[in-house]
């Protein structure tokens, strides 16, 4: 229960207050699309850009962890398309949007302000390298199946462009970059830089959680229902499971363990629908799973930060 009031409720409290107020009228929907705009292109690329460009790369990009939260994040995807495929009827192209649904936990908004809640602030760093590579692979990944699904004929020496192009035009994906930069070169950031970028951080988590409930109040679940249901269990059981055994199987370290666990377990993140908007398939079952999972996970965090050593 203490779990539940001091780590749970008070990020999902933020999250609540945006979908009242955009509920009730008091911040419109046009202030969610600029708060969003504003934490996806700016404020959460600059945590990425600080923690990236401060991480100790040798202590933190710990391949057994990385591997066993990835085999989690593929094994959602592999399930979640093939489900969408041969147990819904979708055409592929639905398919793969359902699947990054699938794949793509909310490692940002609720992993990394779940793990600090829990945790504390110096138990991140095993977040941060998990999410150094999460835009890049999920995208990656996404992008490559669904352009694979789009193709029909486009030769295959196009694809790697495509996906490239798309890729680089991901600010979450510059900032990350941009991080490797500083951090692998040894380059002095100018102190004013520094000021600025820590600004741009402290409000990052705040602002994308009260935008994520408003947005989640627009994209209210309609239909499709057993397929969304189908999403939150691969997303809440499943992905966290299978790190869960991978990480058991590594030994991981109780911290790097912890991590893993817990941004395995979260929702999709707003980047699923993101994802299915940019290609205007399986938009409803994206928003509408993100909805459902995110008020579910509610009670799978608590059980798996129950099961936690």
């Amino acid at each position: 229960m203490q779990a539940l009031l001091d780590v749970i409720l008070p990020v999902f409290a933020v999250i609540g207050f945006g979908y009242v107020a955009v509920w009730r009228g008091w911040f419109s929907e046009g202030g969610v699309d600029g708060l969003m705009a504003f934490t996806q292109n700016f404020a959460i690329p600059a945590l990425l850009f600080r923690a990236i460009s401060t991480l100790d790369l040798g202590q933190n990009f710990d391949l057994a962890l990385l591997v066993s939260f990835y085999a989690g994040s593929t094994t959602g995807f592999a399930v979640g398309l093939l489900g969408g495929r041969y147990l819904f009827g979708r055409d592929w192209e639905d398919a793969v949007a359902i699947g990054f649904a699938c794949l793509f936990a909310n490692s940002l908004m609720l992993g990394l302000a779940m793990t600090e809640r829990a945790y504390g602030t110096d138990a991140l760093q095993s977040n941060y390298a998990i999410v150094a590579i999460h835009s890049p692979f999920c995208y990656g990944l996404g992008i490559t199946a669904m352009e694979i699904a789009r193709a029909r004929g486009t030769p295959a020496r196009a694809l790697p462009a495509k996906v490239a192009r798309a890729m680089f035009r991901n600010a979450l994906v510059i900032g990350i970059l941009l991080g490797f930069a500083v951090n692998l070169s040894g380059a002095p950031v100018p102190q004013i830089l520094n000021d600025a970028v820590d600004m741009l951080v402290r409000a990052a988590i705040p602002c994308a959680l009260f935008g994520m409930g408003g947005v989640l109040y627009r994209y209210r679940p309609d239909g499709d229902f057993r397929i969304i249901a189908y999403v939150c269990a691969v997303s809440l059981i499943l992905h966290p499971s299978v790190t869960w055994m991978m990480g058991t199987l590594y030994k991981l370290p109780t911290e790097a363990f912890r991590s893993a666990i817990l941004t395995a377990a979260m929702a999709p993140g707003i980047n699923a629908y993101v994802f299915a908007n940019m290609y205007g398939r399986a938009r409803r079952v994206a928003a509408s799973s993100i909805l459902l999972a995110t008020a579910l996970s509610i009670g799978t965090i608590w059980v798996w930060l129950y099961l936690l050593p």
